[in-house]
């Protein structure tokens, strides 16, 4: 394609696209009309520079023509309660589902590796001793030690309120280290297990198994659950990058882009109920197993919530993407 004959062919067209796009609202029937189709022909003409004959000066003048046209055309539209509806009843469950197969057997290999690191240490003296001192290891493990007051060191509150911090950030930190191949992901799920298998080493070690897990599980099951939801996620981000499949990398690496932050946004919400727990119910003077039913039961809810809710909407064709009247247009591409 010739590109300053193409461009001389059409200049007109679009300079008057920008003149009605500069005159706002104030539009008749007939100008509306012909602003419709001049944005139809522009996007169809940013389309074949782009395949055809790509010139980043005058690309990046008619996305810029195409994207104010699309937004005069389609309109904007304010967020509502019944986008929040929809995301928490629909789109954040539907994504979770989806990507069951990514976070599922990261979970399955991430607690292999921390029961395994647990047992190891568990089983071999040499290993504790590496870890710490004698006396380090007595005070962190004996009745009333470390690990056993951790939880109740500060105020339930700002307690739950520190850990729903840190643990959103690690999540996010998943979620947003995905795109760079997955490789950071599995990082930071190792750290997680071995920093969990240390513990749960140590206390068996020390006959305290039952105590360790008595506070580990009440908020754990649902905290892990979530780290291992955003871990999945960040890795098949990063898949998106080696193979996107039959759309374009960009227009793939978008769509789960968009996905993922949706996914930040319900995670939050999820570590925010394992804080409150960890806060106000493992510290608590509450029975063992008690604790334990409470962590279960809100296990069970988030993964009832994911599998039934999220498994619905999926097969209604949620993808826990934004609607599509508020996605980016995507324009035809030549054959």
């Amino acid at each position: 394609m010739d590109l300053d004959v193409f461009v001389a062919a059409h200049q007109e067209q679009w300079a008057r696209l920008e003149q009605l796009l500069g005159r706002g609202r104030r539009l008749t029937g007939a100008e509306a009309d012909e602003l419709v189709t001049l944005y139809q022909r522009t996007a169809t003409h940013l389309s074949l520079i782009q395949s055809s004959a790509p010139d980043p000066l005058l690309t990046g003048r008619l996305t810029q023509l195409v994207a104010r046209a699309r937004s005069t055309v389609t309109g904007t539209r304010r967020a509502s309660w019944r986008d929040a509806a929809r995301f928490f009843t629909a789109g954040f469950p539907a994504a979770v589902y989806r990507s069951r197969r990514w976070w599922i057997p990261a979970a399955l290999l991430s607690t292999a590796v921390g029961v395994l690191i647990g047992w190891w240490i568990a089983t071999h003296p040499e290993v504790q001793a590496a870890v710490a001192a004698p006396e380090q290891l007595k005070q962190l493990t004996r009745p009333g030690g470390e690990y056993e007051t951790y939880y109740s060191s500060h105020p339930a509150a700002s307690f739950a309120a520190k850990v729903w911090t840190n643990n959103a950030q690690a999540a996010a930190v998943c979620l947003v280290l995905g795109a760079f191949l997955g490789l950071p992901v599995l990082w930071i799920l190792f750290l997680n297990m071995a920093n969990l298998g240390v513990g749960l080493g140590l206390m068996a070690s020390a006959g305290r198994l039952d105590v360790f897990l008595g506070l580990i599980l009440p908020h754990g099951l649902l905290e892990l659950t979530a780290v291992f939801v955003a871990a999945g996620t960040g890795l098949r981000l990063g898949w998106t990058v080696v193979d996107p499949g039959p759309r374009t990398r960009r227009v793939a690496l978008a769509e789960q882009g968009r996905a993922a932050l949706g996914m930040a946004i319900g995670l939050a919400v999820v570590l925010f109920v394992s804080g409150l727990i960890e806060g106000f119910v493992t510290p608590s003077g509450l029975p063992t197993w008690a604790r334990i039913s409470i962590g279960v039961v809100a296990e069970a809810a988030f993964l009832t919530y994911v599998f039934v809710l999220g498994g619905r909407a999926s097969r209604a064709g949620e993808a826990g993407d934004v609607e599509e009247a508020d996605r980016t247009a995507l324009l035809p591409t030549a054959a």
